[in-house]
């Protein structure tokens, strides 16, 4: 299992992202995937996965300003987060094999992207 983070980077408060992800190595239109940040504190989040069936979860402190998706041709995943908040500061892991329903406990994780709101 491979996942690549790409499109993080800086950006001022109230602006807008996308990070996406590359998959390989397994079926990836039969797994949900998700994304987990880590603060600079240490803290991790799931802050949004999306099911095989595409139906979504997204954690409050991102709902409705965060998209998730997935294209099963190209195997990959993005999000795409508007109206970023300092808050938003941190690494964001792509993650497959979901283990707990919490949404921050997964098998396969990417290497991350930085994310900077200031």
């Amino acid at each position: 299992v491979q996942l690549v983070e790409s499109g993080g980077g800086s950006v001022q408060p109230g602006g807008s992202l996308t990070v996406s992800c590359e998959a390989s190595g397994f079926v990836f239109e039969n797994y949900i995937m998700g994304w987990v940040r880590q603060t600079p504190g240490g803290e991790r989040e799931g802050v949004a996965a999306i099911e095989s069936d595409f139906s979504t979860y997204y954690s409050d402190s991102v709902k409705g300003r965060f998209t998730i998706s997935r294209d099963n041709v190209r195997n990959t995943m993005s999000i795409q987060m508007i109206n970023l908040k300092p808050d938003d500061t941190a690494v964001y892991y792509c993650v497959t094999d979901i283990t707990n329903r919490d949404y921050a406990s997964w098998n396969y994780w990417g290497r991350g992207t930085q994310v900077t709101v200031s």
